[in-house]
């Protein structure tokens, strides 16, 4: 980690969480908590809960759950560390790095700032210089006004080998670093783009950190190369340590706002796709890099929408992978739709000529398996018996591709009516080709189960978890009486024993979630948030204990009795010690409760000790 962990404390204890959620969500007092709309699912009475004191909030509708830096990132979409800068910034907090960790940073930040440079270096070229006209002129051809090329800080590299290089003085270190140039065979340093429109590629937050170059059309003004050599349209930056393409999205950080207000997310093929949605009244678009739609795209967009439209040409969106795509809809609870974009159309050239028909292409958007089933049923030879055949299997195969047998169902519908054939023999011969997914080119899809949600904290002892409630808000005494052996299930133990820690609930929570125990984490999440209704004596505590204990001795009666019936243990001497433990049982509410609780304690522990070992 490039932070130590003293100093991530620091920037949690300096930031005062309600007013940093309170930029956000309307927080109105109550009790020791501050309570609001959550902000992450739609609700009419709040479920949204913060507590200063501890600087956690959790939403008991939705159960999301965190601390300041958590907030950060889920509402402006940063990963941790960029969170984590924010909030120092926000509270004047200089952060170091780990010795370790300082080379590697460096080398990012220059590498970033260098990055930075070309992209103004270029968008100035583009701008002001006359080597550029052919560049400026092309883009009022695609719709790209001046004011559109601003706001995505669109440039032009000029047709020179090393100009970029020379202007900035960028040495082969940040050459490499950025993409943006190499050292040639003649040991001099080259810029890696020339004679090209550059399309600047940033992060989520806005930082530059890759390019992509597209070349001018041939025209009489630009004849094109003369050697034979026909150059790709489009060439891009390679991975660096500031640009991964799998995990990047064009135009992201210019769409996350309207995404989020529109809970819609327009994925395109290229930079002017994206470009033309803007232009169109739709600012959501976004296009991957030069690689294929892919699992840490869907990672990534999962956390801004639940609704994916894919704006490609038809053939390019009919070849998405299939499996893939149903896969990743279930994994990141999503729903992939596909644009009926007029055929031969692409977005740029539909925003020019009818930015009507772009807009109602995406708004009338079909679930991806139907897109898929209509292009083969509008195929299909309906002249003759065999065609149809054909086509009813071939829409088959498409169905059975579907995990899901109430949606293939749904679809099963629509081909009785279409080809006149019998549901039963329809739904009975899709149901084979999805349990045998080889058979007629139809791909095996990966059924994986869905992840396990945390346990329902409705579902765990109460005694539990009012013990719980008092470690955490309760009197300091309840710490002292408490002990792991008390707590019969497992979630609350694993919380018991982190409590027992002495740290903040902000890193047990953390803590939790790394080692797996998520069940724990979401309920010590919720238990950070709440309150205590009402001032705990010392009689209401040892009511509390009491309470707990009776449980954890039940539960170890249980274990004794089998290891009797198992001949771990005599008859005389389970029987005796049984009589023994429910007599200080009796006496938990009496005058000698204490001297019953210290004897139950240690017979607690005893038994503990014996089954570990």
């Amino acid at each position: 980690m490039a932070i130590s962990e003293s100093e991530i404390a620091q920037v949690r204890s300096a930031t005062d969480i309600v007013a940093l959620i309170g930029e956000t969500v309307a927080l109105k007092r109550s009790g020791q908590r501050w309570t609001g709309l959550c902000p992450f699912h739609g609700e009419k009475t709040p479920s949204f809960s913060v507590n200063a004191e501890e600087g956690r909030y959790y939403c008991f509708g939705c159960r999301v759950s965190g601390d300041q830096i958590t907030w950060v990132r889920e509402i402006q979409h940063l990963d941790f560390i960029e969170a984590l800068r924010l909030l120092a910034d926000r509270a004047g907090i200089e952060l170091h790095e780990d010795v370790n960790a300082g080379p590697a940073r460096k080398e990012r930040q220059e590498a970033l700032a260098a990055m930075e440079m070309a992209v103004e270096w270029y968008h100035e070229r583009l701008l002001e210089s006359s080597d550029a006209r052919g560049a400026r002129e092309y883009l009022r051809s695609r719709g790209i006004n001046g004011e559109i090329a601003r706001q995505f800080k669109l440039g032009w590299a000029p047709d020179e080998w090393d100009a970029l290089t020379n202007a900035l003085k960028l040495n082969e270190k940040a050459l490499l670093a950025t993409g943006l140039g190499f050292v040639n065979k003649r040991d001099r340093r080259q810029d890696a783009l020339r004679a090209r429109v550059i399309f600047p590629i940033f992060d989520p937050a806005g930082k530059a950190i890759a390019v992509g170059g597209r070349v001018l059309p041939a025209s009489s003004d630009n004849p094109g190369r003369t050697d034979g050599y026909v150059e790709a349209k489009y060439k891009n930056s390679p991975e660096t340590p500031i640009y991964s393409k799998r995990k990047t999205l064009y135009a992201l950080n210019f769409a996350k706002d309207d995404i989020i207000k529109s809970g819609e997310i327009i994925v395109c093929e290229g930079y002017t796709d994206v470009i033309a949605f803007f232009t169109a009244g739709l600012p959501r678009a976004v296009a991957t890099c030069g690689t294929a739609l892919g699992e840490d795209h869907f990672r990534t967009m999962r956390n801004f929408a639940k609704r994916i439209v894919l704006a490609y040409d038809a053939d390019v969106a009919g070849q998405s992978a299939a499996a893939s795509v149903y896969q990743w809809e279930r994994q990141h609870e999503v729903d992939v739709f596909v644009a009926r974009l007029p055929k031969g159309s692409d977005p740029a050239e539909l925003a020019q000529r009818d930015p009507d028909a772009l807009r109602k292409a995406t708004i009338d958007a079909v679930p991806f398996l139907k897109f898929r089933l209509d292009r083969v049923l509008e195929g299909a030879n309906m002249a003759t018996a065999e065609g149809k055949a054909r086509g009813a299997e071939l829409a088959m195969e498409v169905l059975a591709e579907h995990p899901n047998e109430l949606v293939r169902d749904q679809y099963i519908q629509e081909l009785v009516g279409r080809f006149g054939l019998d549901q039963a023999l329809l739904r009975a011969r899709v149901l084979h080709l999805a349990k045998n997914p080889r058979e007629k080119g139809v791909r095996e899809i990966v059924n994986e189960p869905p992840p396990a949600r945390p346990q329902p904290r409705s579902s765990l002892p109460r005694p539990g978890l009012e013990a719980l409630r008092l470690y955490v808000h309760g009197p300091d005494v309840m710490k002292e009486r408490l002990i792991a052996p008390y707590f019969v299930n497992e979630v609350q133990r694993e919380i018991f024993e982190a409590l027992s820690t002495k740290h903040s609930l902000s890193e047990l929570i953390d803590a939790l979630q790394l080692r797996g125990q998520d069940d724990a984490a979401q309920v010590l999440s919720e238990l950070a948030v709440e309150e205590l209704e009402r001032h705990y004596s010392q009689s209401d505590v040892s009511a509390v204990v009491a309470q707990l204990m009776r449980s954890a001795v039940k539960a170890e009666l249980l274990s004794l009795d089998r290891d009797m019936r198992e001949g771990r243990v005599t008859p005389e001497i389970a029987q005796a010690t049984s009589r023994d433990v429910q007599e200080r049982v009796a006496m938990l509410e009496t005058a000698d409760g204490d001297v019953a609780e210290q004897d139950l304690r240690q017979w607690l522990l005893e038994r503990a000790s014996l089954t570990s070992s």
